[in-house]
C-alpha cells in the first residue's frame, strides 16, 4: 500500500519512527487571560516533534527523538521528560555555549486574535542544529522520520539540515512531513512559503491544515492543495471540524487518484492545543500497522480527541484495543461519537448521539 514504510531487516531492534526537531520548557498559565495579568505558570514540555515521539511510544512504538538541547537545567528537564514517555533520547547532544529554549503562552486557541506566544528561542542549541553536527549517517536506524516546517524557520542551517535529510537516497526511510506553518518564527515571511513547498514536494507523506494552505501558498480546498503537491505519495489534509481528506499513490502508481475523506469526531474540548501533532501520531501509528487508509484517519482523530479532552499538550492515548474498536465502527456509529474529558479510561463509557 502507498505510504507504508518499508520493513528493515533489525526491525525488531530499530526505532519504527525517529522525530527530529526543538523541544522546549512551555509555561503554561495558571488562568485565563493575557500574559501580563496572569500570576503564575506551571512547567511543561512542548515541541512538535517530541510531541509526536512521546505520543508514539506511550501508544506502544518505538520513537526516537533527536535534537540538540542546552547543557542546562532546561535541557535536563525537557530530555528527563521526553524520556519518560519512553522516548529513546539517546540521539540528543547537549551544547555548553547555546541555552533550551523556553515559551510563555496564553490558555485560549492560538487560531484565535487573543491568544499569546512569547518565545525565548533565539540563539537556543536547536537552532545551531546542521548537517555538520547532525548528519544522517548518525541517526538511528528507522522506518519513518519524521520532520516539521518549524524546523527550517529556525536558522539556516536548520533549514539546510531539513534539506540534508529529505534528499533522494537509497534506503531511505518514509520520510513523514508536518508543515507547521508558523508565520512568526520566519526571519523571511516571504521566503517561508517557497521553502514548506519545496520540502513537503520531497516528502513521502505530508500533514498539512486547510487554513495554512491557504495562508501560505494561497490555494483553497483540499484538491487545490493536491494540485499543488502532487509528489507526496500520502497527503493528508486536514480540515478541522469536517475531518481530513487523504490523497494516495503518485503519478507512477496505481492507486494514483485515490481520496478518502473522514468526518471529524465531535469533541468537548478542554483545551484546543496539541491536537494536529496528536493526529499525525495517531495516523503514524496505524501507518505503521499497516491499517487501511479510512482506519488511519479514525486513529489520528482519535489521538487528537485524547488531547483535546486534557488540559496539556500530552497525555496517555487510548489503549490499543479500545482505539482499534472504535476505529472499526461503521460509518453511522462513528458519527454518532461524542467523546469527552476522561474517555481514554478501559471503564469509561463512550457517548453517542
Amino acid at each position: 500500500m502507498s505510504g507504508t514504510p518499508a520493513r528493515t531487516a533489525d526491525a525488531a531492534t530499530a526505532a519504527e519512527v525517529v522525530c527530529l526537531g526543538e523541544s522546549m520548557v512551555t509555561f503554561l498559565p495558571s488562568q485565563p487571560g493575557r500574559l501580563a495579568d496572569v500570576p503564575s505558570f506551571g512547567r511543561g514540555i512542548g515541541g512538535a516533534e517530541s510531541n509526536v515521539a512521546c505520543a508514539l511510544a506511550a501508544a506502544g512504538h518505538r520513537a526516537a527523538w533527536v535534537s540538540r538541547v542546552g547543557a542546562d537545567g532546561f535541557g535536563d528537564h525537557l530530555v528527563e521528560a521526553i524520556a519518560g514517555y519512553g522516548v529513546d533520547t539517546s540521539g540528543v547532544r547537549r551544547d555548553p555555549s547555546r541555552p533550551t529554549g523556553i515559551y510563555f503562552r496564553t490558555a485560549t486557541d492560538r487560531a484565535t486574535d487573543v491568544h499569546e506566544v512569547a518565545y525565548y528561542r533565539a540563539g537556543s542549541a536547536a537552532s545551531a542544529m546542521s548537517p555538520d553536527n547532525i548528519p544522517y549517517a548518525t541517526l538511528p536506524a528507522t522506518r519513518v522520520l519524521h520532520l516539521s516546517g518549524i524546523t527550517a524557520a529556525l536558522s539556516a542551517d536548520c533549514l539546510a539540515l531539513l534539506h540534508d535529510l529529505t534528499a533522494p537516497r537509497p534506503g531511505r526511510p518514509l520520510i513523514s512531513f508536518d508543515v507547521n506553518h508558523r508565520p512568526g518564527l520566519w526571519r523571511d515571511a516571504d521566503a517561508s512559503p517557497e521553502v514548506l513547498l519545496d520540502l513537503a514536494r520531497r516528502s513521502d507523506l505530508v500533514f498539512v491544515g486547510e487554513d495554512e494552505a491557504e495562508e501560505a501558498w494561497g490555494v483553497t480546498g483540499a484538491a487545490a492543495i493536491r494540485a499543488a503537491l502532487p509528489e507526496p505519495a500520502t497527503l493528508v489534509v486536514k480540515r478541522g471540524a469536517e475531518g481530513a481528506t487523504v490523497f494516495s499513490g503518485t503519478a507512477d502508481t496505481p492507486d494514483a487518484g485515490d481520496i478518502t475523506t473522514v468526518p471529524a469526531l465531535r469533541v468537548d474540548v478542554v483545551a484546543p492545543v496539541g491536537a494536529g501533532d496528536a493526529f499525525a501520531a495517531g495516523f503514524l501509528s496505524a501507518t505503521l500497522r499497516d491499517l487501511p487508509v479510512r482506519d488511519r484517519v479514525r486513529h489520528g482523530h482519535l489521538m487528537a480527541a485524547a488531547v483535546l479532552t486534557v488540559p496539556g499538550d500530552l497525555t496517555a492515548p487510548p489503549a490499543r484495543a479500545h482505539a482499534d474498536s472504535l476505529a472499526a465502527l461503521d460509518d453511522e456509529a462513528w458519527g454518532r461519537l461524542r467523546l469527552g474529558p476522561g474517555w481514554t479510561g478501559d471503564d469509561q463509557e463512550v457517548r453517542t448521539t
